[in-house]
């Protein structure tokens, strides 16, 4: 979370073939499993905006994954974690946050069980199921790791363990994964690993990109985040946080089950084209935007690095299309370091202490908020809206009900739904730069601290021909599963609201994946209704 208040400016690889799929228990040796069976597909369900099962049309003729029919293969609904054990019955992760099909992969699992199995499920929809079963290791000895390591310079947290097992991913298609790890023998235990099978390529598709960056900043495996520590304050917070530690939250799932599945589910059982990446990956490699339909930002993608700003900036000047479908996004900026593991295994952000960072002396740029001093660069420059504080909690309330992205709600001008703005929000602020022409969709009164605002959800069109989506809140992409069979939602997010958000995320995505959509459809700017020049509201929002 952003934890401020609304303010001013002054603010501061060799592949083998599918028969060769194993998985390498280093302390036993070579073992062999077989791939899974495919089985009957299921019927593919018909979209919540009631458009039938006909797949997402992309821009262009796509290269890769065909997402609607890997989803009409049988999903396995056991994916589930049932029963989680102690903290340390077993644990693991990845050396690498993402991998290309086909390349190795290592992993380095602690337990105190004698054995242990690794079941890697794509998530998706799979006719509900949500995962599909890709493969299963053998039973693979167990090992109880040391216990962490910390950096007293830096509170860095880390688990200095060896590597116990290697999948090899020949044959499993892009997709989000969360490795499964079940105890054998003794305690019984489970946790996820997750990790991303990403695309080589995105041209003509949409990246779904994993902000895998926020979930390892909210991390307190080891004891420490970049928000706090030991002893609950935020002097004994993490100034950098690693990726070579299993994460604490989720069982182990990071932030991925949260702000990410349910928008991922919804946009593979639309069968919209996707491409699959993390933060890093963007960072990365510039050529990876290249010829996208768009990005898709989930629900909490808090820290950037500037290269990842600058490709997605680069990309969207493109007519890459752009939706943010949370809040608080691209708000920390960060640096990536290796570790003994890899490349990119370390997050560092002294946010407020960024003087006192090493590679700030060095000449690197600050890893502090982009808004703030010695290099402001306000996030509403990419993203149209500006992050304005937390905790909030009120209705987004509709002033656009016309519009074509509102389409199939039902929604009349000033209807509310309940509970949908919140945890952070973001709104149009004209203090920071703002891409015009921009409508505001819901302009939804907040009270923030004793203080009444706003928070926004808008649609833009850029010079490019880019359309741009931010849904103004963090609660968006938990919402899309509100009202399903089964599924607990938080905050009071009923089935209306599951409705409302599924219509509109669908309508998001149907046109971004047909190409630049502000150049098909320019918005009408609107914004003089809703606020002054100086940023400030003109007063209660009307319909228009």
């Amino acid at each position: 979370m952003g934890r401020t208040e609304d303010s001013g400016p002054a603010a501061p690889r060799h592949r083998e073939g599918p028969a060769r799929r194993r998985v390498l228990g280093l302390a036993a040796g070579l073992v062999a499993s077989a791939p899974l069976p495919a089985a009957a597909a299921p019927a593919h369900l018909p979209s919540a905006a009631g458009q039938g099962p006909a797949a997402v049309a992309p821009a262009a003729a796509p290269s890769g994954l065909d997402v609607a029919s890997e989803n009409r293969r049988p999903g396995d609904p056991d994916w589930r974690i049932t029963r989680a054990g102690r903290a340390r019955a077993i644990e693991g992760f990845a050396e690498a946050a993402s991998v290309l099909p086909g390349e190795p992969l290592g992993l380095r699992v602690s337990t105190t069980a004698p054995s242990y199995t690794v079941s890697a499920y794509r998530m998706g929809w799979y006719g509900g199921a949500r995962a599909r079963l890709v493969w299963r290791s053998p039973a693979l000895p167990g090992v109880l790791q040391p216990a962490r390591q910390v950096d007293p310079a830096t509170r860095t947290a880390r688990a200095e363990w060896r590597r116990t097992a290697e999948a090899d991913t020949t044959g499993w298609p892009e997709g989000n994964y969360l490795l499964r790890l079940d105890t054998v023998g003794g305690e019984r235990a489970q946790r996820y690993v997750p990790v991303t099978v990403r695309s080589a390529s995105a041209a003509g598709r949409m990246v779904f990109a994993n902000a895998v960056g926020t979930w390892q900043a909210y991390n307190r495996w080891g004891g420490a985040d970049l928000y706090q520590g030991a002893t609950g304050k935020r002097g004994s917070r993490s100034l950098a946080v690693t990726f070579d530690r299993p994460y604490s939250n989720a069982r182990g799932a990071g932030q991925f089950l949260t702000y990410e599945a349910p928008l991922l589910a919804l946009a593979e059982r639309i069968g919209a084209p996707l491409a699959y990446a993390t933060g890093i990956d963007v960072a990365r490699d510039p050529a990876l935007l290249r010829g996208a339909a768009a990005l898709l930002s989930p629900g909490h993608d808090e820290y950037w690095s500037p290269e990842q700003r600058r490709n997605v900036t680069a990309a969207r000047d493109e007519g890459m299309n752009l939706a943010v479908f949370g809040a608080n996004c691209c708000y920390r900026r960060v640096r990536f370091q290796e570790t003994a593991v890899g490349a990119d295994r370390t997050l560092v952000c002294y946010k407020d202490d960024y003087a006192a960072d090493p590679g700030f002396r060095r000449g690197l740029p600050p890893t502090n908020d982009y808004r703030g001093r010695p290099s402001p660069d306000p996030e509403s420059s990419l993203l149209g809206v500006i992050y304005s504080g937390y905790p909030v909690d009120a209705p987004l309330v509709v002033t656009r009900p016309g519009h074509w992205l509102l389409a199939g709600t039902g929604a009349g001008a000033g209807e509310s739904f309940p509970h949908l703005v919140g945890v952070e929000y973001d709104r149009i602020d004209l203090r920071y730069p703002t891409p015009r022409p921009v409508e505001i969709l819901a302009h939804s009164p907040v009270v923030l601290k004793g203080r009444h605002t706003y928070a926004d959800a808008v649609y833009a069109s850029l010079p490019s021909g880019a359309g741009l989506f931010a849904t103004g809140t963090m609660r968006w992409v938990e919402a899309l599963e509100a009202g399903t069979a089964g599924v607990k939602v938080k905050h009071g997010l009923d089935a209306r609201t599951g409705r409302f958000t599924r219509t509109v995320t669908e309508n998001v995505l149907r046109a971004f994946a047909a190409g630049p959509a502000g150049r098909a459809r320019p918005a009408r700017d609107d914004v003089s209704l809703h606020y002054r020049p100086d940023g400030a509201p003109t007063g209660p929002a009307s319909g228009v």
